[in-house]
């Protein structure tokens, strides 16, 4: 009966030793990451384009703040949230331009209501505090819901630490730290009073993407503060019922962008609006656009130091540009 022994031999396999502990163990690791990569995958795929945005009015009331509201990303921002039904304050220091994007607004939604504050954001210490004090007056009485923190101001061009002159750098610090703090500071107790409310950072990829970011070494740096200021903030308010979030874009085509020309990975400021639109009150931090949240992902495969090394040779060629341009001598 030789088949019949053959049978019971291989049946008598099952009683083979199982695999060693360490294949188990490598198994199990894979199979553990292979879920993981999936899960996170399928989270971005909803995130980025299945997502529904919130009601902002209804949830959080039916006045936004927009700073930097007149040219860019907050112009273009105020009025896509004008649009969807929201009143404005809009803060800027340039009142022939408030007056325009106010017109706009009201011409793209003639419901919309729309109150101005001249606040020159990169002003000395009084300024500051008058404008912190104006912004406080403008918003008094108003259920205001949002607040976007948009203002941001950078170096003319790349510059090595000590080449960026004293004003200029004394104006990144009071725009981007000093002026989103205080304003901040002039909406959130209503909004922690009546248990609701959103306040939207614009930060930066210069400070989260990229390890470091040589010859713009202080607007990174003030954009660091914008992304831990928002991520404390939202564990502290999370409770009062207010969300607080750092969106992080990385180029827009603005005039703050250095990067000129057509690419897919550089939207139009209305185009970028619409996703910040869909992702307040969400994640703290989060990138909106989802073509810079695919140039984040590559970005992590490299090195730190191959893009230190990218990024130092980029902004000395931009710099050495500008000197060319303005007549001066390259510095090596």
């Amino acid at each position: 009966m030789p088949q019949l022994e053959e049978i019971v031999s291989t049946a008598g396999g099952a009683g083979s030793p199982p695999p060693p502990l360490w294949f188990l163990v490598f198994l199990a690791l894979g199979l553990h990451a292979v879920v993981v990569s999936a899960a996170t995958f399928l989270a971005w795929l909803y995130r980025a384009f299945l997502r529904r945005g919130q009601d902002l009015g209804l949830r959080y009331g039916a006045w936004a703040v927009v700073t930097g509201a007149t040219d860019g990303i907050g112009r273009a921002l105020a009025l896509e949230l004008a649009r969807r039904g929201l009143d404005l304050v809009l803060v800027g220091r340039n009142p022939a331009k408030l007056s325009r994007v106010s017109k706009e607004a009201k011409d793209a939604a003639p419901s919309c209501m729309v109150k101005s504050v001249v606040f020159d954001l990169a002003g000395d210490a009084t300024e500051l505090s008058l404008g912190a004090a104006r912004v406080a007056a403008a918003v008094k009485g108003l259920d205001v819901g949002l607040l976007v923190n948009n203002a941001g101001a950078t170096y003319p061009c790349a510059a090595y630490f000590h080449e960026v002159e004293t004003p200029v750098w004394e104006a990144v610090v009071r725009v981007n730290v000093e002026a989103a703090t205080r304003i901040s500071r002039a909406v959130v107790p209503a909004m922690a009073g009546k248990g609701r409310g959103a306040i939207v950072n614009v930060g930066s990829g210069s400070s989260v993407v990229v390890p470091a970011f040589p010859l713009y070494a202080v607007y990174a740096a003030s954009k660091a503060y914008i992304d831990q200021l928002s991520r404390s903030l939202s564990v502290e308010y999370k409770h009062y019922g207010v969300d607080v979030q750092c969106q992080i874009p990385l180029y827009v085509a603005t005039k703050m962008s250095p990067v000129k020309g057509d690419s897919p990975f550089i939207p139009s400021p209305e185009e970028y609006v619409k996703a910040v639109i869909r992702c307040i009150g969400y994640e703290p931090r989060c990138v909106p656009y989802w073509r810079h949240s695919v140039q984040w992902f590559l970005a992590s495969l490299a090195p730190d130091s191959a893009l230190n090394l990218w990024r130092l040779r980029v902004g000395i060629r931009k710099r050495n540009e500008m000197r060319a341009l303005l007549g001066e001598k390259e510095l090596s």
